[in-house]
C-alpha cells in the first residue's frame, strides 16, 4: 500500500531527482551542503519505491514547500497525505489540479502561475558582451537590499551572496539590475538562477540581459550542467530575454500562499 515517508539520504533522493533533473532542478541544488540543513523530504512509496517526493525549504519565513509531478494531476494521494504534515503557513509551488485537495486543510492566495526553463542551448549566453557587468560581494548587501525593496516578489537572502554568484551593473554609482542564484551547487552541477531585477527607471535597454548571460557564463566556467529558473508564465518581456540566452519551457506550475484554516 503506497505510503508517505519522511527521507534522510542523499543518495535516494539524488537517484530521483535525477531522472528529471531540470524538473527537480531546486531539489537537486539543496542536496548541497550549504543549502541541506534547511531542508525537509518527504517521499510517496509505492511496493517499496519512491514514485514522489516534496521538499519544504526552511530557510525562508515562511518556508517553501515544492511539490511537482511528472505528468498533471499525478500526484492528489501524495498530497492528500502529506498536508497534515506541513507548516501553517508556507508558500508552495504546486500543479494547479491538486488545489481543490489542498483546501481541505489550508486556505489558499494565488500568486499566478510560472514557467520553468531550462538553459538548452550553452553557446548563445557568450555572444553577449558582458565585460561591464561585476561581481557582487558580501559588501554589496545594502546596494542589493536597497533595489530589491522595490520587488516584493523577490526571494533575496544575503545569505546566498556566500555563493559567490551575484552579478550586476552600476551607473552613477547606483546599482541598477542584478542577479544572482536561488541555489548552487558544485557538487551536483546544478544552479537556479534568480532575483533578476532591474531598477524600473532602466529597463529596456537590455541589462537583465547582459546580467543573465554573464550569469549563465560563470555558472558554465565552473562547470555547472544543469541550470535553470523560473518565470512568471505572462512575463513575455522576461521569456523573450530567456530564451534569446538559450532556454527552453520546460513546464508551467502554480505559486501559492498557504495559511491553515
Amino acid at each position: 500500500m503506497p505510503q508517505i515517508i519522511s527521507l534522510h539520504d542523499k543518495n535516494a533522493i539524488e537517484v530521483f531527482v535525477q531522472r528529471n533533473p531540470f524538473l527537480h532542478l531546486l531539489e537537486l541544488g539543496d542536496l548541497d551542503d550549504f543549502f541541506w540543513p534547511y531542508t525537509i523530504w518527504y517521499g510517496w512509496e509505492v511496493e517499496g519505491a519512491i514514485e514522489q517526493i516534496a521538499l519544504v525549504y526552511m530557510a525562508l519565513s515562511p518556508p517553501v514547500l515544492l511539490a511537482y509531478g511528472d505528468s498533471p494531476g499525478e500526484q492528489a494521494d501524495f498530497i492528500a497525505a502529506l498536508l497534515p504534515l506541513l507548516p501553517t503557513r508556507l508558500y508552495a509551488h504546486l500543479d494547479p489540479l491538486v488545489l481543490d485537495i489542498v483546501r481541505t486543510a489550508f486556505q489558499i492566495e494565488s500568486h499566478g502561475l510560472f514557467l520553468k526553463m531550462s538553459l538548452t542551448d550553452v553557446s548563445r549566453a557568450d555572444e553577449i558582451d558582458t565585460s561591464d557587468v561585476m561581481a557582487l560581494t558580501e559588501d554589496d548587501e545594502d546596494a542589493l537590499m536597497a533595489l530589491y525593496a522595490g520587488f516584493p516578489q523577490s526571494q533575496f537572502t544575503p545569505r546566498n551572496l556566500r555563493t559567490g554568484h551575484y552579478y550586476g551593473l552600476r551607473e552613477q554609482g547606483l546599482l541598477v539590475c542584478a542577479g544572482g542564484v536561488h541555489v548552487y551547487s558544485p557538487a551536483y552541477q546544478a544552479a537556479v538562477i534568480g532575483n533578476v531585477m532591474t531598477h524600473p527607471a532602466r529597463r529596456r535597454r537590455g541589462l537583465a540581459t547582459r546580467v543573465c548571460a554573464h550569469l549563465c557564463q560563470m555558472l558554465m566556467s565552473n562547470h555547472i550542467a544543469y541550470i535553470g529558473l523560473n518565470v512568471e508564465a505572462n512575463n513575455d518581456a522576461a521569456i523573450r530575454i530567456y530564451e534569446r540566452l538559450g532556454f527552453e519551457k520546460q513546464m508551467e506550475f502554480g505559486a501559492y500562499m498557504l495559511k491553515s484554516y
